[in-house]
């Protein structure tokens, strides 16, 4: 990990085209500024982290429905 610090106003390059700007720093917030291409999808962390557990609770473990259906139909 590379760890930098960086002032209002200034800015850091990955690769070619990706820039991070400081943009403000307030109340121990800071507001970032992200150019990059329209190819590359910028996105928060913890948003991934969500629709990663949204998708794994929302998945169907097909043993466990085959057993529920089997109960069902034994009643």
């Amino acid at each position: 990990m590379l760890i930098l610090t960086r002032k209002v106003g200034q800015a850091i390059i990955i690769g070619e085209d990706i820039e991070i700007k400081i943009l403000e720093i307030v109340d121990g917030q800071i507001k970032l500024g992200i150019t990059a291409p329209k190819n590359i999808s910028v996105l928060r962390k913890e948003l991934i982290e969500i629709k990663d557990e949204n998708l794994k609770a929302a998945s169907v473990n097909k043993e466990a429905l085959s057993k529920i259906e089997k109960f069902i139909k034994k009643r």
